[in-house]
């Protein structure tokens, strides 16, 4: 199993430290404050390792980079080019604003036609981004459960072939359904999906859905 290092320590970098853990991949889980994460470790049973955002980076094979949107760039620099350089991380984040929600309706700070995903390929040229996990919330990226048995739709982008299909399997494994988008500029699609899914939350408290896709292929 290859090393994750999950750069991150809210309820994503959370949920996916132990999603990981459940499947046996060694699993570090960085924070700009590892202390605080003891906790969190013994509270949930998390046996893996915890350090800084560069630690984290060094010791993982595949990272997970979910911080806030805007602090995301930051995250990545903080890391250090040697401990991403080539490799895949994936981006779980959304460009969401600080700005109040109007009528349930999030704001975002980037544009329709430039995505986040957009500027972090730009930004670090030589980094394999693909992006999944942004458009539903940290208790469902893990083997969530619906009645209707459908299995939850996982969109996802990305220019690196390769990299996608490693993510695949790990979303196969985490009990979605991948879709491949295409490349880095189907970002400008799926993180507003993230606007979609919060609006039954921000408005009437539900946060238990997800998306699915319906095809006749």
């Amino acid at each position: 199993m290859k090393k994750i290092g999950i750069i991150g320590s809210g309820n994503v970098g959370q949920a996916l430290a132990m999603g990981f853990q459940k499947y046996n991949y060694p699993v570090m889980i960085g924070s700009r404050n590892p202390n605080k994460l003891g906790e969190w470790k013994s509270k949930n049973g998390f046996n893996g390792k915890t350090g800084t955002f560069e630690e984290a980076a060094a010791f993982g094979e595949i990272l997970v980079l979910c911080v806030k949107g805007s602090k995301a760039k930051e995250a990545m620099k903080l890391t250090g080019e040697d401990n991403h350089k080539g490799k895949i991380v994936i981006d779980t984040n959304n460009p969401i604003s600080d700005e109040a929600p109007v009528n349930g309706v999030l704001k975002f700070t980037s544009d329709i036609n430039y995505s986040l995903m957009e500027e972090l390929q730009s930004e670090f040229a030589h980094v394999r981004f693909v992006k999944a996990f942004s458009c539903t919330g940290s208790h469902l990226m893990v083997n969530p459960e619906f009645k209707e048995r459908v299995k939850p739709a996982m969109f996802i982008c990305g220019n690196d072939s390769k990299a996608k299909k490693e993510v695949k399997e790990i979303l196969d494994q985490f009990g979605h359904e991948t879709f491949d988008m295409g490349s880095v500029e189907a970002a400008r699609a799926i993180e507003p999906l993230c606007i979609l899914w919060c609006i039954p939350g921000l408005t009437g408290n539900q946060w238990e859905h997800a998306f699915a896709m319906l095809k006749k292929w």
